[in-house]
């Protein structure tokens, strides 16, 4: 509802228009996700090396966060600490700015890593269900997936290292824009239906 609106102006024929205004603008964000997505996988080394490089300014930034809060809560104890988390931070991002693609590699073997250590709890996860649930298996085929996944990045690092991290955001930007354009059309319909019947 807009500011200029009074509450006896909405109207379903008003609403239904702001409704498809805001969808509009979710199905081209969307739209435009998925096709980013596809780019990223058809570019995965450049993919990777943006990305490495934007972990690294985000690394950046949050060193200066870190600092400022270090200072501002120097009597409070553990300034020395804050400082090396301030250091780590900042020697980390200047790293991935000036070498993304030693970063690529870092990256790589980290999401190895993680995906292993998901896995892992998945699977405990799953067999802690068993008993409690019907739907422990799909907990189970997450975890089973997850561990080979984590087990294959690792297996055939470095060499998977250039495509891997590229690859996995364009997937990412796939699902999540064709998520949001199912989203979008499923309100849409669900509006459509509504319209129908007060008609």
């Amino acid at each position: 509802m807009t500011q200029d609106m009074k509450p006896q102006d909405v109207t379903p024929q008003t609403l239904s228009s702001q409704v498809k205004k805001g969808t509009t603008g979710s199905l081209v964000l969307g739209a435009l996700m998925i096709v980013l997505g596809f780019a990223a996988i058809s570019l995965p080394l450049a993919t990777s090396l943006a990305f490495a490089f934007w972990i690294g300014w985000l690394l950046v930034g949050n060193s200066i966060v870190t600092l400022i809060y270090a200072v501002q809560t120097r009597q409070e104890g553990g300034f020395i600490l804050k400082l090396l988390l301030f250091a780590l931070y900042l020697g980390a991002g200047l790293l991935l700015i000036i070498n993304p693609l030693e970063g690529v590699l870092t990256l790589t073997l980290l999401l190895g890593g993680f995906l292993i250590a998901e896995g892992v709890s998945e699977l405990l996860l799953a067999f802690q269900l068993r008993s409690l649930s019907s739907n422990w298996g799909w907990v189970l085929l997450n975890a089973i997936v997850t561990l080979l996944i984590g087990i294959v990045i690792l297996a055939e690092w470095p060499l998977n290292a250039p495509w891997v991290v590229g690859t996995l955001v364009g997937v990412s930007f796939i699902a999540s824009g064709f998520s949001r354009v199912m989203l979008s059309l499923a309100v849409r319909n669900a509006l459509g239906k509504l319209s129908e019947s007060a008609q």
